[in-house]
C-alpha cells in the first residue's frame, strides 16, 4: 500500500501561531533553499565538483500577497520585530490499494525580517495584488505531525525527517 499525496486542500495563515489572517491571497511562494557551496580540485580527483557546507544556506526570500492592502499587511513592514508567520493546512492523500481519500496535517511556520513592499496597482472594482517581501532566518515544514526540515539559521539548527544533522557539529563549537 502506497499513500499518494494529491493536493493542498486547503489552508489559513496566522500571524504568529495564533491571529488568522483574512485576504491573503490563495497562492503563497514558499522559499528556495540553495546550499552554499565551494568548488573542490586537486590530485586524485577527474575535474571539479561543488561541495556543499552542510546546514548553509544561500539568502532565503519569501514574498507574502495580499489580495487587497490593509491592515493586516502593515503590521509586516515593522523592521524592528522578527514577521512569524504559521500555515496550517490539510494535504489531501489517496491510498494506493482502496483508492479511499484521506487527509494529513502541514504545518509550515517562517520567521523573518521585512525587506521589501509592493504597493501594487489601484484601479475600481480590483484588488491592488500588494506584497510584502521578508528576509527568512527560520523555517519549520511539518507533515502529519514529523518535522520533515526545520531550518534555524540564526540557533545552528539544521534538521531534516527528524534527524539533527548538526548536533555533532554544535557539540565541536
Amino acid at each position: 500500500m502506497y499513500i499518494i499525496p494529491e493536493k493542498i486542500h486547503d489552508f489559513n495563515v496566522y500571524y504568529g501561531d495564533s491571529e488568522k489572517l483574512i485576504g491573503i491571497s490563495d497562492e503563497v511562494t514558499l522559499p528556495d533553499f540553495e546550499a552554499i557551496t565551494d568548488t573542490m580540485s586537486g590530485p586524485g580527483m577527474l575535474g571539479e565538483m561543488e561541495s556543499v557546507a552542510m546546514g548553509h544556506f544561500a539568502s532565503m526570500e519569501m514574498e507574502v500577497p495580499f489580495r487587497q492592502m490593509y491592515d493586516h499587511m502593515f503590521k509586516f513592514i515593522d523592521q524592528t520585530k522578527a514577521l512569524a508567520l504559521t500555515f496550517r493546512g490539510a494535504i489531501q492523500v489517496m491510498n494506493s490499494e482502496t483508492t479511499e481519500l484521506d487527509f494529513v496535517q502541514m504545518r509550515i511556520v517562517c520567521r523573518g525580517r521585512c525587506k521589501g513592499i509592493t504597493g501594487g496597482k489601484a484601479k475600481q472594482g480590483v484588488g491592488t495584488a500588494s506584497s510584502v517581501k521578508q528576509e527568512l532566518f527560520y523555517i519549520l515544514i511539518e507533515i502529519n505531525g514529523v518535522t520533515e526540515l526545520e531550518l534555524d539559521k540564526l540557533n545552528f539548527v539544521y534538521k531534516v525527517h527528524g534527524k539533527d544533522l548538526l548536533e555533532k557539529v554544535r557539540k565541536m563549537c
